[in-house]
């Protein structure tokens, strides 16, 4: 045990590398993605420690190329959920005993080797499992993934030093930031690896144990990290990680009376499900499991009649479609007003006509595929409205050699029609042209058009507007971009989420996040207590 109160290293966040062509960075890439490309890995269950090999596997294919073979992922069933919850039970107790310096040890050391040897591991997996440029994959699984670790240790540190502030003579008050009574279901999308990990390592880090289940589209990266996180010494037992599809694996453990909570990121009707799972069950747990997720988002970009018609249109072009629209922040609506209209399409058709998209291994590329032919089949039926009405740029599919989504421009008539209110996530971009004396009418459209509130941007140069915009649209977005694209949040800077449709806002890269996992327990001690029943005024 611990007789000091350590500090620990301020974070600073982890600077991107630009992997410019001729540089050592972008040759140590290149020939990382060419290993890992010419390999086909068995990818395991891991449970209290032990790669679980159970048969039943399906393939990972890259999406830019889907002949590709780059994984088998065994999948779970009924008797590994239920090994994977024993051993988060078994573990737990050892590991919120640790002391948290040691914890944090861990996650700290997790981070270094990411920002090191590492790196280019997880970069290249995520570049060929997940269809990502290299670009994106440096600002998500290198750069974002070690500012969560990192700054989470600190921000977790700046928890367990919040005492009561004030005590009263003869007593002394003490805040204890214990972990959950119970282990943490965690459950990670196949977009991000930053938040895959964030979504493992946050409650871990405050003392809880884990059963992970990421998207078996991310395998190959989440494999990396847990060998990640092995490698800098997490216990055996504290994460567990179970791949499978989500009622084979999500329903035996929603069932489980040792449920503690739940951390999500995925798609709103998936996780309205599980806490319906979670109301119907709520008498069968040891306690009140905490749910925490980041859903669907329709994210928008309003400009006024004011804006800079070339800012607006390269937001519109970065913050739509880089990594093909699958970012839960990406910008899928976007509304014009009529005089600035003309320049922005143009600017916008230009622009997309200039970039190139094709396979991740082709570093000029600034867009790839989606994610699988799931994904492509929903994109075209979109496409398909999007020709009822006036395609701008863009407007095919392409899925011969990969699941390739055209970036994709139109003009809508209807403010509220399906382009504009659902989410698409890809690479479709729908813009309503409003005439310039609706500005605040626009607003209110803005606010009412989706049920997400999860990031979006205003455009203007008029002060005024900008307020307009920022008070009318205070519920629409968790975050709130002023002239700049609603993407690419840092930690520590912009911490994430939304409310309405889009999750419980419980701000991933920020204290409040790492709150949800510990349960407070206040201690009074009283050093000389009384010894008379009576009171004073009893004379």
């Amino acid at each position: 045990m611990s007789i000091s109160i350590p500090s620990i290293p301020r974070p600073v966040n982890e600077p991107v590398r630009s992997y410019l062509p001729g540089s050592a960075e972008r040759a140590s890439i290149q020939r990382e993605v060419a290993i890992q490309a010419a390999e086909v890995v068995e990818i395991p269950c891991v449970i209290d420690g032990v790669d679980v090999y159970t048969g039943r596997t399906v393939a990972v294919t890259m999406p830019s190329a889907h002949g590709h073979l780059l994984a088998h992922v065994h999948l779970a069933g009924p008797a590994e959920v239920e090994r994977a919850v024993r051993a988060s039970e078994q573990a737990r107790e050892e590991w919120a005993n640790l002391p948290w310096e040691a914890r944090v040890g861990v996650f700290l050391k997790a981070a270094d080797l990411l920002a090191g040897p590492w790196r280019d591991r997880v970069n290249a997996a995520t570049m060929l499992g997940q269809a990502k440029t290299v670009h994106q994959a440096e600002i998500d699984a290198a750069c974002e993934l070690i500012d969560f670790l990192k700054f989470n240790c600190s921000f977790y540190r700046d928890i367990l030093a919040e005492q009561p502030p004030e005590h009263s003579a003869g007593t002394w008050n003490r805040l204890e930031h214990r972990p959950l009574d119970g282990f943490v279901f965690a459950v990670s999308p196949f977009n991000f690896t930053s938040i895959a990990g964030n979504l493992a390592c946050a409650p871990a880090l405050a003392g809880n144990t884990v059963v992970w289940k990421p998207a078996t589209t991310s395998a190959l990266a989440c494999w990396q990290l847990i060998r990640l996180l092995r490698a800098a010494g997490l216990p055996d037992g504290v994460v567990n990680v179970v791949w499978g599809h989500g009622p084979d694996v999500g329903d035996p453990v929603l069932a489980r009376p040792e449920l503690g909570g739940i951390h999500f990121t995925g798609s709103t009707g998936v996780f309205q499900g599980m806490w319906r799972t979670v109301g119907a069950n709520i008498a069968n747990y040891r306690q009140y499991p905490r749910i925490v997720g980041e859903t669907g988002g329709k994210d928008f970009i309003v400009a006024h009649p004011s804006a800079d018609p070339a800012a607006l249109a390269v937001a519109i072009v970065r913050g739509g479609y880089e990594y093909q629209g699958q970012k839960c922040s990406a910008a899928s609506r976007v509304y014009i007003p009529d005089n600035l209209w003309p320049e922005v399409r143009d600017r916008v058709r230009a622009m997309l006509g200039e970039i190139k998209q094709g396979d991740v291994r082709d570093l000029g590329n600034f867009v790839s595929a989606v994610i699988d032919e799931r994904a492509f089949r929903r994109h075209q039926q979109y496409l398909e409205l999007a020709h009822l009405d006036e395609v701008v740029a863009g407007g095919h599919a392409h899925g011969e050699v990969g699941w390739y989504i055209e970036p994709t421009f139109v003009r809508v008539g209807d403010p509220k029609c399906k382009l504009m209110a659902e989410e698409i996530f890809g690479p479709i971009v729908s813009a309503y042209v409003y005439p310039e004396a609706e500005w605040l009418h626009t607003l209110r459209l803005v606010d009412q058009t989706s049920p997400y509130a999860l990031t979006g941007a205003v455009f203007a140069r008029d002060r005024y507007a900008i307020q307009q915009a920022t008070q009318a649209l205070r519920g629409a977005a968790g975050n709130f971009y002023v002239n700049d694209k609603p993407t690419g949040a840092v930690v520590g800077q912009q911490p994430f989420g939304g409310g309405r449709a889009s999750g419980t806002n419980d701000k991933a890269g920020a204290p409040h996040n790492l709150l949800r996992w510990i349960s407070p327990r206040t201690i009074k001690e009283t050093f000389v207590p009384p010894t008379d029943w009576r009171y004073g005024f009893l004379g």
